[in-house]
């Protein structure tokens, strides 16, 4: 939920120290109309740019943000809790994406033509839809915001984005950026909106299509409010991330590989993995390694370089997850993490010590319900069918990791999985090159790839008789 001062304003409440970070008054009625006519009267001209000149103007808004990391990574740490030390990494991700996105808008968005056909030109062109609206999160909120905003400038499309009330700052850093590139005005601005006033907007159909990323409770409310609009809505929501570890895997690149997807960002990523299956024969050894690896990380201040796992992004996040956690020891599982070892670990605050569970099953909610939090429940296997079987019991289907040396068996089992995305032998990670999507409660629509911009754009035919009358 926003976070919300007396006076309509949005504080970050900070979960380093429980201090207020920053806070921000938000837009009255009248700077929102403003806002939505200003996109509105700039975007007609940017369409008429050529892609050459777009392409320009958006490398070197990647060039001024990247120019910023050493102000960014600190300010995000202060903001959600990245430690300092990972915080770079979202922004080599953040330009990977958009370098990309640039790179392939001119293929992306040329013209179809089907095969001649003789007194006709015929082709199908790819228009902008107009004012685009982003409302990102705040758990990587430089990578999934460029995930739509690149291409949406890309493909002639003004931007309003509505960063999430946590990481609001990110918003005036994308704003500097862009104007330091020379982005006409109007183009890109970030709005200072609570849930109330953007579902709001949605619904009066003033913007043009929607790119939401969040849980799934926020889904539903972006798809009722854009309801009978006719616009288009993007929706990238939550994920309860599986990894089946074959018998034939490689155990130590497995147990780094999963350790990481489970624990970076103190598991908060819509695609960490929160359950895993493992092959009787290679259960024992893999967990011991698993434990292991876990016991390595840092519990502390994500300002102190050392930290490796930082907080969570408020207590109540962190105590959600706490009682999953308990919930399924009280009904058998047995944690393997004594949360003694990592003393900055305190009841009742944002500071949780990674948690690995066993003797799970899929009657517990830790193996069913998204925990969003540094936890990850194990589960040994028969085979691969009952793999596949527990892998797909699940509301959600985002992205789902095979570990294996067999890459047959890593694409045969992917075939058989309902999930957005098949990784073998790694995990936690969004290729540009390839669509970013979800199925079942994990949402709907797609970004980057080439895919990506066919929801940032309409089609629009020619059909052009000029040859004689037969």
């Amino acid at each position: 939920m926003e976070r919300m001062a007396a006076g309509g304003a949005i504080r970050i409440v900070s979960p380093v120290d429980g201090r207020v970070y920053a806070e921000r008054g938000l837009l009255d009625g009248n700077a929102l109309e403003w806002a939505v006519a200003l996109a509105r009267a700039a975007q007609p001209a940017w369409r008429h740019r050529p892609i050459s000149e777009r392409a320009a103007i958006c490398s070197a808004a990647v060039d001024a943000m990247l120019a910023m990391t050493g102000e960014i990574v600190p300010e995000l740490a202060w903001q959600m809790g990245r430690p300092v030390g990972a915080g770079g990494g979202e922004m080599k991700g953040f330009e990977e994406r958009a370098r990309h996105m640039i790179a392939v808008a001119e293929a992306a968005l040329a013209p179809i033509e089907p095969q001649a056909k003789a007194g006709f030109r015929r082709y199908v062109v790819r228009e902008p839809l107009g004012v685009v609206l982003v409302v990102a999160p705040w758990n990587y909120p430089y990578l999934t915001a460029v995930n739509a905003v690149i291409p949406a400038l890309m493909a002639g499309n003004a931007v309003l984005l509505k960063p999430a009330s946590q990481t609001f700052l990110t918003g005036d850093r994308f704003k500097a950026a862009f104007e330091r590139a020379g982005l006409p005005e109007g183009l890109f601005q970030p709005l200072a909106l609570d849930h109330g006033m953007t579902e709001r907007l949605i619904a009066s159909g003033r913007v043009d299509h929607v790119g939401f990323t969040g849980s799934v409770d926020g889904g539903r409310r972006i798809e009722a409010a854009a309801s009978g609009t006719f616009k288009g809505v993007g929706l990238e929501l939550g994920g309860k991330d599986p990894a089946y570890v074959r018998a034939d895997a490689d155990l130590a690149l497995a147990v780094e590989g999963l350790v990481d997807g489970a624990f970076f960002n103190a598991g908060q990523s819509c695609c960490a993995i929160e359950r895993i299956y493992v092959d009787r024969a290679v259960f024992e050894p893999f967990i011991g390694a698993f434990v292991e690896a876990t016991k390595g990380h840092v519990l502390g201040s994500p300002l102190d370089e050392a930290t490796t796992l930082g907080p969570m992004v408020r207590a109540s996040a962190a105590d959600f997850v706490r009682g999953q956690v308990a919930e399924a020891v009280a009904a058998g599982a047995r944690a393997l993490i004594d949360p003694k070892g990592f003393p900055a670990d305190a009841a009742g605050s944002p500071y949780m010590a990674p948690q690995v569970l066993i003797d799970v099953d899929h009657d517990m909610r830790v193996m069913k319900e998204e925990s969003f939090g540094p936890v990850v429940g194990i589960m040994p296997v028969a085979d691969e069918a009952e793999a596949v079987a527990l892998m797909n019991d699940s509301p959600y289907g985002l992205t789902a990791s095979v570990w294996t040396t067999d890459l047959e068996a890593a694409e045969r089992i992917g075939a058989a999985l309902d999930t957005g995305t098949v990784f073998m032998n790694r995990c936690d990670y969004l290729d540009p090159g390839l669509a970013w999507t979800g199925t079942k409660d994990s949402g709907r629509g797609a970004t980057l790839s080439v895919v990506g911009y066919a929801h940032l754009t309409r089609p629009k035919s020619f059909h052009l008789r000029h040859g004689a009358t037969p």
